[in-house]
């Protein structure tokens, strides 16, 4: 009788790992194929950025086996890609800056105060998600034409800022009230005050949702197209996509120069999503778990 609920047991053990092999495979074959969905668009872009107008025209698909860097060149001597980075780089990085420092006092007082409005200010959060950015351009420029910050950096760091702020006090907010009290408490006794309470033991508890919410705020504000060509048009202040966006009407037909100036581009996101991509994931799901 033994032998056989052995062999049964066996018999059940094969089936299990033949059916998770196979969900395992499938599981791999499709998000293979969707990773190639991004990856290969930005092999293809920097791959053709080493080629001449003429071959990235003709020859798109081939690889560029006598890579030739006159684009690169070009990108920051005649069209100064190097005065746009930095000018993304400052709006962008004053934007995630501000952010994270209001968002975070934010998302403190609402996680761990207990007051009257607290609820109506959660509803008016939620309910902001739901007005477009296309509606509040007109007053927003006209605030910004009264108060002389056009075409300066503060006039796409404010708009920004505001624009990501319910986002980024939500999803802190979200996280902080997972924040075990028994650590407030003791932060306490240490003698801390709340300011220093949310320097020492809040923001460095929460390190994982506030570099969640940095990523994306910078991703937001470094692509936001849409702003950067209505309140900051100036070449002194003009971001980098702006830029490329002028490169197509000067210089249409140089697809070389335009595919290394994209190229350009999506290093800054790459490198600091490299950096802070570990805190992305848990800052995201541990911030929608109340303890």
């Amino acid at each position: 009788m033994q032998p056989a609920i052995n062999n049964e047991h066996t018999i059940r053990r094969v089936k299990a790992a033949r059916r998770f092999s196979l969900g395992s495979a499938f599981m791999y074959i499709v998000l293979t194929a969707w990773s190639l969905t991004t990856i290969y668009p930005l092999y293809w872009i920097v791959n053709n950025s080493f080629k001449v107008s003429s071959d990235v025209m003709n020859k798109s698909f081939s690889l560029a086996l006598e890579p030739v860097y006159v684009n690169y060149t070009t990108a920051f001597d005649r069209i100064n890609i190097g005065k746009s980075y930095i000018n993304s780089l400052i709006m962008s990085g004053g934007t995630v800056l501000f952010v994270l420092l209001f968002g975070g006092l934010a998302a403190y007082v609402l996680s761990r105060f207990t007051f009257k409005a607290k609820r109506p200010i959660y509803s008016l959060l939620y309910g902001t998600l739901l007005i477009p950015a296309f509606a509040t351009v007109v007053p927003v420029y006209e605030i910004l034409i009264k108060t002389e910050l056009v075409n300066t950096y503060w006039g796409l760091i404010l708009p920004q800022t505001a624009g990501n702020l319910t986002f980024a006090t939500l999803v802190i907010a979200g996280y902080m009230t997972t924040i075990a009290k028994e650590l407030e408490e003791a932060a306490f006794i240490d003698g801390c005050n709340r300011w220093q309470m949310f320097v020492k033991i809040f923001f460095p508890v929460s390190r994982p949702a506030f570099a969640s919410v940095s990523i994306f705020v910078f991703l937001w504000s470094y692509n936001d197209l849409f702003s950067a060509l209505i309140f900051v048009n100036k070449e002194s202040v003009r971001p980098i996509v702006a830029l490329l966006n002028e490169i197509s009407s000067q210089y249409g037909t140089d697809f070389g120069l335009m595919a290394a100036a994209v190229s350009l581009t999506v290093i800054p996101v790459l490198v600091i999503y490299l950096f802070i991509s570990k805190f992305i994931e848990k800052g995201l799901t541990e911030g929608a778990i109340k303890g």
